[in-house]
């Protein structure tokens, strides 16, 4: 019994070591955001200004014959977090509309996290597609916990394309999709640790378009898995609040 325990903790810990590069995991500082923010996707408003950004750049499986480019920026307060994205598309997808459907068949850009700094493995998943339609889950120890769209409905969402598209956009596009989450929100599913200076907790950001005519799949720290998976927590990068 004892050896089979050595060998399954062993196992995990290679599993782990092997989700870095020869630089270490991905991370991230988010800053504190100073007085508020209005929530309506301008990328070049003033409070995003000096935040820096976050590089979602490894490409999961087969390479797309175009390559999206992506960033993120994050910022928290003592009662809310704070994500922006820049999406440098085509062939962009848009047809789900209701909550909690397969958003990531779309154009979606998704942010995974882990808000315990006690169980780095019980995480929860954001999936909001390029329309502002969104999906929320909590996993925790195998379980899975889709959230309520009446609590999910607290989550302030802001996007610069329709929240439909009878036809793909197979032209360039840039788009954008903010978003302001309260921490209210996690405490009705989760115990979360407080975000102030010096906490950590682990995540990832990712794209996707699983069904366009251009699918692909994309993080932000590397996931080494040889098909793509984003519910992998193992290769979570570190969020360290400032």
């Amino acid at each position: 019994m004892k050896k089979i325990s050595f060998l399954l903790l062993f196992a995990f810990v290679c599993m782990l070591s092997a989700a870095y590069s020869a630089d270490g995991p991905s991370v991230y500082k988010v800053k504190k955001l100073k007085g508020s923010i209005k929530i309506d996707a301008n990328w070049d408003k003033a409070q995003w200004k000096k935040v820096k950004e976050i590089p979602i750049v490894n490409f999961m499986g087969q390479l797309p014959a175009f390559q999206p480019v992506v960033t993120a920026k994050m910022m928290y307060d003592s009662e809310n977090l704070y994500l922006i994205y820049k999406v440098e598309d085509r062939h962009v997808r848009i047809q789900n509309t209701k909550f909690n459907s397969s958003v990531s068949t779309d154009a979606c850009v998704e942010f995974f996290f882990s808000p315990d700094k006690d169980w780095p493995l019980r995480y929860f998943n954001v999936e909001i597609n390029a329309g502002g339609t969104g999906l929320m889950a909590y996993h925790k120890d195998g379980k899975r916990t889709n959230l309520k769209e009446e609590d999910f409905n607290v989550v302030e969402i802001a996007h610069t394309l329709p929240k439909k598209l009878e036809q793909e956009i197979s032209e360039p596009v840039t788009w954008f999709l903010e978003f302001k989450m309260p921490l209210s929100l996690i405490s009705k599913y989760a115990n979360y640790t407080q975000p102030a200076k010096g906490v950590k907790w682990k995540a990832n950001f990712y794209k996707t378009s699983s069904r366009s005519t251009n699918p692909h799949y994309i993080t932000w720290n590397v996931v080494q898995n040889p098909t793509p998976q984003f519910h992998l927590q193992q290769y979570f990068g570190t969020l360290v609040f400032r």
